[in-house]
């Protein structure tokens, strides 16, 4: 069975098949922010939608993260570090991208265990 919530015309937040989560890529609610700030905002989202399905960032398998500007690696990194739990680090990539619009800074999905 698969489960889609959040269900927009080119997407879908959240797609759940065989106790696998999938998020869409998520950006911040305010991309007038700095990279740390546009993080920090995502990484809200994320804890959010997944709560929402029955899981939490220690159940995250693999974290894709998109930059306009690997300039700002070590400022996305440092709220990265200070959010994932010790113990509970997911394969991850990170890469240099043009996002959707030039305000936003970091895009960032995951896949997680329900």
């Amino acid at each position: 069975m698969i489960q889609r919530l959040h269900i927009g015309r080119r997407m879908s937040d959240i797609v759940i098949h065989n106790g696998t989560i999938y998020l869409a890529g998520q950006v911040a609610d305010d991309p007038s922010q700095d990279v740390a700030s546009q993080t920090r905002q995502i990484l809200e989202i994320i804890d959010r939608l997944l709560a929402e399905v029955g899981s939490d960032k220690t159940k995250i398998l693999q974290a894709q993260i998109f930059m306009a500007d690997m300039a700002d690696f070590a400022a996305m990194n440092a709220v990265w570090d200070a959010w994932v739990p010790e113990g509970h680090t997911p394969a991850r990539a990170t890469v240099e991208a043009r996002l959707a619009t030039p305000d936003f800074r970091v895009e960032i999905k995951v896949i997680a265990a329900q």
